[in-house]
Order: structure tokens, then sequence, then C-alpha cells
């Protein structure tokens, strides 16, 4: 994949099969190290220590569609590309953590991509789910909580209300702008 929202795409469909009804979506970048993390972790039913083992094989899934399953292998290729690693942490019946990092100065560091368009169709593509998105970048952070979200609006206003969606939008490109003015950065 050319950019790494689109793994944090792929990753938190896997999370979505898996039932969960919370999802975290962590981007944390350090530019002083040279690394950026990413975690996307889940309440959803979890997997068995085997599973996590055949999770990382590109020829295992448990999807009756097709008969491979790239999402978590190229994740972790696209990491070890950069000298980085994944690891998976899955506890049955609790749920899922993927955590992959990255030195984001080696030459094969594909770009982060647009993370705010990426939890933006998340959300309204799943109104029902919560999100939790947390962007970091150099001690400087930005959260957006759906669960928060939904307080203030009520039961009656689903996420993926025009109105909801503009200002979601609106949100997240400022909380964006906000970390990188922090951080003296400007992409």
């Amino acid at each position: 994949m050319r950019e790494l929202s689109l793994h944090v795409m792929d990753i938190t469909q896997n999370s979505i099969s898996a039932g969960a009804s919370h999802i975290g979506i962590v981007v944390e970048e350090d530019t002083k190290a040279k690394t950026l993390s990413i975690r996307i972790e889940d309440n959803g039913k979890g997997m068995s220590p085997e599973q996590v083992a055949q999770v990382q094989d590109p020829f295992y899934t448990t999807r009756t569609t097709r008969k491979v399953g790239l999402g978590v292998p190229f994740f972790r290729m696209a990491a070890q590309m950069t000298g980085g690693n994944l690891s998976i942490r899955s506890q049955q019946g609790v749920g899922t953590w993927v955590e992959a990092t990255f030195c984001t100065d080696h030459i094969d560091m594909v770009p982060l991509g647009n993370m705010q368009e990426t939890i933006l169709l998340l959300v309204v593509a799943n109104p029902q789910l919560d999100f939790t998105y947390t962007r970091i970048r150099d001690g400087a952070s930005f959260t957006l909580d759906t669960r928060k979200i939904r307080e203030i609006l009520g039961e009656d206003v689903p996420l993926n209300d025009s109105q909801v969606v503009a200002w979601l939008k609106d949100y997240l490109a400022e909380g964006e702008a906000e970390i990188l003015a922090d951080t003296g950065t400007h992409q």
C-alpha cells in the first residue's frame, strides 16, 4: 500500500469484522527519535495464541471470500522495510492490540497519508461503533472520541448526519493543524 493510512483502514476493518464496539487508533510521531508508531486496539472477540501466529501468515485468513489475508503481513513488511517492526497481542473475549513502529528517516518509509480522511470515513461508515483517535507529535496531542460526541449530541443524532460529518471533518483538520503548530512543523 502506498500510504500507512490505508494499512490503518485495513487493520481496522479486521477489528470491525471481529465484532469490536470500540476501536482505538493512536498515531505517535517523535521527530527527534525519527520514529512513528501506529497502534490499533479493539474490544473484539480476540484471538488465541495460535491465531495470532497464523494471522501474520499471508496464506491464512478467516474470510470465506478469498484464500489469502495480506493486511497484517503487508503492514509488518512496511514497518520492517524501515528497520521497524510489528507486534500483536490478543486475548480471546477481550480484544486485540496491533502496533507497528517505523523509522521515518529510512528510504523505504512510505507516507502516513491522510489520517483525517481515514478516521472520518471509518466513523461515517460505522456510525454504530465508537472510535478513539489520538494523534501525537513530539508530545503535542489531539484526541477525537466519538463516545464524548455522542454524549453531547444525544442518541437521536447519528454520527453520519451531514452536519455532524462536516463538523467532524473540521475538528480533525483543526486538531492536526494544532499539533503541527505546537511542534513548529508544517506539512
